[in-house]
């Protein structure tokens, strides 16, 4: 069930015979409602690194549509190659997906006890499993602390330091194992999706990834074209609100030497769109759900 579908697609302001950006495909929910308001000469580009995900049901087979198996932090040159030149607008649905989620073999959920793996692209890079097992201390106790805001993010990793020298950690249930004694005995499974969040962004550089995006959305997009971001969590929501407001990801405005900010957007919603109590009912997805909506000046 595509979160604040309505909302999101509603925000791109969609022209019959445009061209638009999907870089986030996985069921194909935002795709199929973008393709349901374009005309026979309109065009939809989507993107998804994770072949698995990358299924689409109907959205698959439509004529107007480009499924770029790939990953959306090369947007410029996947447009370029497709002949897409400038398009009419881009939306995103950041995080991970239900069917990630509930494939027990891909390791992004604590709920089964199956390989650590969390790759979105499992055609390479590193998985959960060989990072945990390869990381200093220093390095793991960061990455819980940026990705997971664990308070406890030291302890954490010393905690694996010393079940990785008895034995490898090598899946979701040795990981929970490992961590029972820091535990909240009543909010144990809030706590195992900081920590889960945390190594997925990192085995999927998710961060980076995000960044590069927006960079390059900014320059692929046509004046007045627009951008529909839906995010889950604080640190991506901070990354998206930034670039929006000052052009730069880390917050800091860049201004051109005559001290004019050089902001690529102008944010359409001042207030960020939350998901109504009705979706959020209906999808546990929606509930740390966030949409901010952009113009290419």
């Amino acid at each position: 069930m595509p979160v604040l579908l309505k909302e999101s697609v509603a925000g791109l302001e969609v022209k019959p015979n445009g061209t638009y950006v999907d870089v986030t495909f996985g069921g194909g929910g935002h795709s199929r409602e973008i393709l349901s308001r374009l005309g026979g000469k309109g065009r939809l580009i989507a993107f998804d690194r994770d072949a698995d995900v990358a299924q689409g049901g109907d959205a698959v087979g439509d004529k107007r549509l480009t499924l770029v198996k790939g990953d959306f932090r090369f947007l410029r040159s996947y447009l370029r190659y497709h002949s897409a030149g400038e398009v009419d607008g881009i939306l995103g649905d950041l995080g991970v997906s239900w069917h990630q989620l509930d494939t027990a073999e891909r390791g992004f959920s604590f709920r089964f006890d199956a390989p650590l793996d969390m790759r979105m692209n499992r055609r390479g890079g590193d998985t959960a499993a060989a990072l945990l097992n390869a990381r200093s201390v220093q390095e793991l106790s960061r990455i819980f602390a940026d990705y997971g805001e664990l308070s406890n993010a030291a302890k954490v990793a010393k905690l694996i330091e010393a079940a990785r020298q008895k034995s490898r950690i090598a899946t979701t249930g040795a990981l929970v194992e490992a961590l029972r004694p820091v535990l909240p005995p009543f909010d144990e499974h809030k706590y195992l999706a900081k920590l889960f969040q945390a190594l997925r962004i990192e085995v999927n550089r998710e961060m980076q990834a995000l960044a590069q995006m927006l960079e390059q959305a900014a320059k692929a997009l046509k004046a007045g074209g627009r951008l529909s971001i839906i995010t889950y969590h604080s640190l991506e929501d901070r990354m998206v609100k930034n670039y929006i407001r000052c052009g730069s990801v880390s917050g800091e405005a860049e201004r051109d030497v005559f001290g004019k900010l050089s902001a690529p957007f102008e944010a359409v919603n001042r207030k960020v769109i939350l998901p109504e109590e009705a979706e959020i009912r209906q999808n546990t997805r929606a509930r740390s759900a966030k949409l901010r909506i952009a113009q290419k000046i």
